[in-house]
């Protein structure tokens, strides 16, 4: 049994070529790096490293390289492809890919699945019709010209005569395929721009679809992990004798994360770990004390020691010393946690030199290295299968969950799948970083900002993992604080690495989270400082903002895009409403890695008993062309509540340990108090960019701005507390 749920055999691997016309329009190494050309191809085939396969029954069966974790891209990236070769969706089948010479690099993060895909899929798909017109153009005895590709078929135009691309796949494949295809114009895409159906919905709706924790491999045995509750601990000693005794207890297994208890179920493996643990006399290492306020100390004072500068630090401190107002605050942001539906799983079968893995991750590639390291065996000896993910936002990126059931079916010699449970998943993370900014502004007579620096005190993930500084690295450790999109004279932005014990690592937003929450809510106080209204303030200095350079990649950055946007959340709101105590209306716009540009309007109104709720939100989005704009609508209005969510949440330490456990005691939106969230597409011919955390940083300092609007309470710590603002999230906990 090669894998998957007996219910249903999600993944397919290994088809056959035969009978199929296969268009390699290269996959990639890097985003927008084609790989080397490809090799000659036998008669009739092409390499097994398409985006594209085209059956003799008709079915198109597209390839998708990224990671569906909610998202969508198993429904917009096959789009794109059956658009431009001429199909409907219902002819396409899906296939997720895995690491190999095909596919360098299957990685997703960073909303950049839409963004680096857009042009090469678009080529397969073009390629694919080129080729098909050709080989029915040549059968006909037809100029190529006169014929089109629609509907699954080729069509001549003068006489209508039809040949489906079924029938045309043994001619297609003895031709070459184009290496620059005709795209077709956009107003000839029938399929991107209309709401479509997600690919996977009602396998999921009926519980047939295949997440990671879903896997089943004959003869497959489960385990859970005893880990150290203080983060760099390790067991020093322990007996086994009390875990053997329970029923479906297998063995009791050192590995590099703890002590996996391996059972013949989940349960058996579950009641085997408590019955371990307490004879297990850990070494708490050095960090056995400490907590979140010693967190919080060390951010403090780091600003005191070194801070490496992007931008103009040095003019900007000294434009901000002789202005002739000044404005400072000072910002901090939480440790928080992913939280996702499915904690993380992985299934390992290790075989003599390799070994198959069935993972929910973001980073295929890097777990295959990763795991052939582990091994000692060649990458390609190792097979990487990715099912659908329950949710991950960063959480499950990183290898090193997946590396456990590698080594556990290594040391028990056969399969085995290690489940985290919520607990484990809450205390074994790694989160988002706490942070401390401090900004200040200076503005002249006039009130022009004269001066703006934002410095941020926090453990850089980056440097943590041992990357060294550079300005590539510290532009995706500031974003968010670097390229701010408002005119200031001069302008920096300065990070403080502080190596805290806590893991941190990627989470929804990334960077550009906590910063664009300091610096939209400093914005918000820099207007009232020069006397103007929020809104306008911000739009008068995204206007006179010239193009800029931003993003990890320095792309130009155009501010009056930021700036419509911001006008029609503001238009969509509407006017403040009259006469409504306690109402208050708040603001907030970014641009998303230089590419995506979105504005964030939140009115606030007493709800039930009293307490302030989300009355309305609207979000405004340049995204540049919108492949499946329901798909689009989903990613916002679960970013929006991702980032409501976030204002409640945090993770705290005590002793070196997490002191959260579950959704109890880290809470998450419910649906009941889930607000209505209005989305504007905005038209765009540009390339699409992508959709899935543009929306989150800018929740929390649209939220807060509203609440000082509404009660003249400024925020700047979170989470809130009752303190702040009563809502039904708060109430409950």
């Amino acid at each position: 049994m090669r894998a998957a749920p007996s219910r249903r055999r999600f993944l397919a691997y290994g088809v056959s070529l035969g009978g199929a016309l296969v268009v390699a329009c290269r996959a990639t190494e890097r985003p927008g790096r084609p790989s080397a050309p490809d090799a000659p191809q036998p008669p009739g085939a092409f390499r097994p490293n398409a985006w594209v396969r085209v059956g003799q029954d008709g079915r198109v069966t597209v390839t998708v390289g990224k990671s569906e974790m909610g998202q969508g891209v198993r429904t917009a990236l096959p789009a794109i492809v059956a658009d431009e070769l001429g199909v409907e969706m219902a002819q396409v089948t899906v296939e997720q890919a895995s690491p190999g010479p095909a596919f360098g690099e299957l990685g997703t993060s960073g909303s950049r699945s839409l963004r680096t895909l857009w042009e090469p899929l678009r080529r397969a798909g073009a390629a694919a019709r080129e080729v098909l017109i050709a080989a029915a153009a040549a059968r006909w005895g037809a100029p190529a010209g006169e014929c089109r590709g629609e509907q699954g078929a080729v069509v001549h135009g003068p006489t209508g005569r039809r040949l489906g691309y079924g029938e045309l796949v043994a001619e297609a494949s003895r031709l070459p395929v184009p290496e620059a295809p005709r795209l077709k114009p956009r107003r000839e895409l029938r399929l991107v721009g209309r709401d479509l159906a997600r690919v996977d919905g009602p396998a999921i709706v009926r519980g047939a679809a295949t997440f990671s924790a879903d896997v089943r491999v004959e003869g497959q045995a489960f385990a859970v992990v005893a880990r150290c509750p203080v983060f760099g601990g390790k067991a020093a000693r322990w007996s086994e004798a009390e875990a053997r005794r329970v029923p479906g207890v297998l063995a009791v297994v050192p590995i590099g994360a703890g002590l996996a208890v391996v059972g013949a179920t989940t349960w058996a493996a579950i009641a085997g770990r408590a019955a371990l643990e307490p004879t297990i006399a850990w070494d708490e290492g050095p960090h056995r004390e400490h907590g979140s306020a010693d967190a919080w100390r060390e951010l403090g004072r780091a600003h005191a020691g070194p801070v490496a500068w992007l931008g103009e630090g040095a003019a900007a401190a000294e434009a901000i010393g002789r202005a002739a107002r000044r404005v400072r605050a000072e910002y901090a942001y939480p440790y928080q946690a992913h939280a996702p539906l499915e904690p993380r799983n992985a299934t390992a079968r290790v075989r003599e030199g390799g070994c198959e893995i069935w993972a929910g991750t973001q980073g295929p590639n890097r777990l295959q290295e990763a795991a052939a390291k582990l091994l000692g065996v060649p990458a390609d000896k190792v097979v990487v299968h990715v099912p659908l993910i329950g949710g991950s936002f960063g959480q499950k990126s990183e290898p090193a969950f997946a590396l456990e059931a590698v080594e556990v079916s290594k040391a028990i010699g056969r399969p085995a799948q290690v489940l985290f449970t919520r607990q484990d998943d809450l205390h074994q993370g790694r989160f988002h970083p706490a942070s401390l900014h401090r900004l200040e502004a200076g503005l002249d007579a006039a009130g022009r900002v004269v001066g703006l620096r934002q410095v941020a005190a926090l453990t850089s993930p980056p440097l943590a993992f041992g990357q060294p500084m550079s300005d590539e690295l510290l532009r995706g450790a500031l974003s968010g604080a670097w390229d701010s999109p408002y005119d200031a004279a001069a302008s920096a932005a300065g990070l403080a690495h502080v190596p805290l014990p806590a893991p941190v690592g990627p989470w929804r937003g990334v960077a550009n989270v906590s910063h664009v929450f300091a610096r939209e809510c400093f914005v918000d106080e820099v207007a009232l400082a020069a006397g103007e209204e929020p809104l306008a303030f911000r739009l008068r200095r995204l206007r006179s903002r010239a193009a800029f350079r931003g993003g990890r990649d320095q792309v130009e950055v155009d501010p009056a895009r930021l700036a419509a946007a911001l006008e029609a959340a503001a238009r969509a709101l509407g006017p403040p409403g009259a006469g409504a105590a306690g109402r208050g209306r708040g603001f907030a716009c970014n641009v998303y890695d230089g590419h995506t540009y979105a504005a964030l309007a939140i009115e606030l109104a007493p709800g039930e008993g009293g307490r302030l709720a989300p009355w309305r939100v609207v979000c405004a989005v340049d995204a540049g062309v919108i492949v499946n704009p329901q798909g689009a609508r989903a990613q916002i209005e679960g970013s929006v509540v991702w980032g409501l969510s976030a204002l409640w949440s945090q993770i705290t330490l005590r002793a070196g340990r997490v002191e959260q456990s579950t959704y109890a005691d880290y809470p998450v939106l419910r649906l009941g108090e889930a607000p209505k969230v209005e989305t504007l597409l905005l038209p765009s011919e540009a390339p699409p960019v992508g959709l899935g955390e543009p929306a989150v940083p800018l929740v929390a300092p649209a939220f807060l701005n509203a609440l000082f609007a509404a009660t003249g309470r400024r925020v700047r710590r979170l989470p809130l507390g009752a303190a702040d603002v009563a809502w039904p999230a708060a109430g409950r906990r």
